[in-house]
């Protein structure tokens, strides 16, 4: 399992911006395709980007598309979510988590998940 650290969350104003790190252990994290869900209170886990081990592949739910961007630096074991002209409605908990080899967007598919960081737009 690779263990995951998400940081860069907090509170910011509708239209703002956002950058949320996800820092991987080990030297395996390039083997990983990385994925980048969202859950809010009382509501389903939903799908937010992924992105394939060596970046040339990503996909974004139709939500996010235009505003956020994923990418990762294998050399810093670190993926990232740029989130671009936030809403109120993307306010959730977002959780970074990883698959070997191929790219995913479904939570079942991804072995190992860290703690999630708290998103908060305010209107």
């Amino acid at each position: 399992q690779v263990q995951l650290v998400e940081s860069g969350g907090g509170l910011v104003q509708a239209g703002g911006s956002l950058r949320l790190s996800c820092a991987a252990s080990g030297r395996t994290f390039s083997s990983v395709a990385v994925g980048w869900f969202r859950q809010a209170p009382g509501k389903e886990r939903e799908f937010v980007a992924a992105i394939s081990r060596t970046g040339d592949a990503t996909n974004y739910a139709d939500s996010v598309k235009g505003r956020f961007t994923i990418s990762r630096d294998n050399a810093k074991n670190t993926a990232y979510l740029q989130m671009n002209s936030l809403k109120p409605e993307d306010t959730a908990v977002y959780i970074c988590a990883t698959r070997w080899f191929s790219i995913a967007t479904m939570s079942r598919d991804f072995g190992s998940w860290g703690q999630g960081t708290q998103v908060t737009v305010s209107s």
